[in-house]
């Protein structure tokens, strides 16, 4: 059976979705991408290449709340605290790009976080 490069199939896949997800000043894009020890979330404004707001497990002001949690709860702390920043820069509305990874688990918290937070996609 032939080995199977896990980076490049997720690349192939992200590839594929974000031929249609794209965004623009007034949707834009909440993009995500996994680690095996952090998670990133920022929200992009593609048709310019801004990113307008970002968190992650690295962030220096929430590596002290995240000390002790699961990386599931990293990821809902995430998924809030991107969520209030975009709503800061009145960002409102977006269109979530799961980077080509599988929507369960720290992707699915992070999403579900935002939309409680505010963020509608």
């Amino acid at each position: 059976m032939p080995e199977v490069d896990r980076r490049a199939a997720r690349m192939r896949r992200h590839r594929r979705v974000r031929k249609y997800v794209v965004g623009t000043p007034e949707r834009p894009r909440l993009s995500v991408f996994r680690s095996l020890r952090h998670i990133y979330a920022q929200v992009v404004d593609d048709s310019q290449g801004h990113t307008l707001a970002s968190a992650s497990t690295i962030d220096p002001e929430m590596k002290a709340q995240l000390e002790g949690l699961t990386k599931t709860e990293q990821a809902r702390m995430v998924g809030r605290t991107v969520a209030e920043r975009a709503l800061g820069q009145g960002v409102k509305r977006v269109v979530f790009d799961r980077g080509g990874y599988k929507y369960q688990g720290r992707v699915e918290a992070l999403a579900n976080a935002a939309r409680e937070s505010g963020l509608e996609f």
